[in-house]
């Protein structure tokens, strides 16, 4: 099946209250569709102009100002439905909630271009999927590693993409994580602040730093501890790339089972690391009605905790 994104010619007046504010950072804060990279990439294309002339991603805006731009046609994709299982938690007219398993992909991407949720997705839903984060992830909002397991929000309507977004943007979406980690966290609550960007050595992790990174904070209480291990909740107050992994092994206690911020032998037969995104609450885009959604942890975790409340570990 072809996803195919038209072009949009967009035009607006500045006023006084944008006046001195970079045009891509304008463009990113003013068109909800368009992160800031993309932005400036837009800029840097010549498809942004003001009062007739092409600009810079430096330009500063002024009153009266006249910002043109244009995000082009997106170049068709082949994206093959697959009849894969769903764990479909909520479903209506505008979204859904969906509990992805660990293993699965959520969109395609290099390496990845079957088995992911999307495939799965675009099997279920056909062409009812938002289509503005672009053909290769129709109806995504957010994302889950690979190896975590939980609850994953999908548009189906435009409306509800964009609403969604916002809450999302404004940090007011409820996201909880259960987690086992290694060693015994002493503090019955914590919160861990401590900004994340890219791995300067490895570009595929995740690091605390202070270049190019962008602020994170995560908020864990312990549940139970073991001895050797704690099980415990986080809760997002943001939520960047590999967040809780990254937090809790830079604190000492790396989630079991990661093979990335983790330890390299663990006690336990494991196929990724024992995270799992159990709750997400939301006020409804469309109705306006707060929702909020739970689903208990995969039976490998559960049998992993119940191995060691018997050892009495």
């Amino acid at each position: 099946m072809k996803k195919k994104i038209r072009a949009r010619n967009m035009k607006v007046i500045i006023d006084k209250t944008n006046e001195g504010t970079r045009a891509d950072v304008f463009l990113a804060g003013y068109d909800s569709k368009i992160t800031r990279s993309r932005a400036q990439k837009l800029i840097e294309e010549g498809n942004a102009a003001v009062n007739g002339r092409t600009i810079k991603t430096s330009y500063r805006l002024c009153e009266g100002d006249v910002l043109e731009y244009t995000v082009p046609a997106a170049a068709e994709t082949e994206i093959t439905p697959e009849d894969i299982p769903l764990d479909i938690v909520y479903e209506d007219k505008d979204m859904l909630v969906v509990n992805k398993p660990q293993g699965m992909v959520v969109h395609p991407a290099a390496g990845n271009y079957s088995g992911t949720l999307v495939n799965a997705l675009m099997s279920y839903c056909g062409d009812s999927l938002s289509g503005i984060n672009g053909e290769l992830r129709p109806g995504i909002l957010h994302r889950i590693d690979k190896n975590t397991s939980g609850l994953l929000l999908v548009a189906k309507s435009d409306r509800a993409h964009l609403g969604l977004s916002e809450q999302i943007k404004a940090h007011s979406l409820t996201r909880e994580y259960l987690a086992l980690v290694h060693g015994n966290i002493a503090a019955d609550s914590g919160t861990i602040d401590a900004p994340i960007g890219r791995d300067s050595k490895d570009r595929k992790k995740m690091t605390i730093t202070d270049k190019n990174s962008r602020n994170a904070i995560t908020h864990y209480f312990v549940l139970e501890r073991f001895g050797k291990y704690t099980y415990i909740k986080c809760r997002l107050e943001t939520g960047r790339t590999h967040q809780i992994r990254v937090h809790m092994s830079k604190n000492g206690h790396p989630i079991v089972g990661d093979d990335v911020y983790g330890r390299k032998k663990e006690e336990f037969r494991l196929n990724g690391q024992l995270l799992h995104a159990y709750k997400v609450g939301f006020v409804h885009p469309v109705t306006g009605e707060y929702m909020e959604f739970e689903r208990a942890v995969p039976k490998y975790f559960e049998d992993v905790l119940n191995r060691l409340r018997r050892s009495g570990s």
